[in-house]
């Protein structure tokens, strides 16, 4: 399914999925830090849950 979405023309060109992949690792990398804490609350709380069960 993937495989035939990507080698479809009709879908998206090559040039438009390396832009949307620019765009995602340049938010990635302004946003690091936040994300980095933002996993780092979720899984204290799911460690902190799980130890009053």
């Amino acid at each position: 399914m993937v495989r035939d979405f990507l080698e479809d023309e009709s879908a998206i060109g090559t040039v438009e999925m390396i832009l949307i992949l620019v765009v995602l690792i340049g938010l990635v990398i302004i946003f690091k830090s936040q994300l980095t804490n933002l996993v780092n609350d979720i899984f204290k709380t799911i460690t902190q849950k799980s130890k009053s069960i």
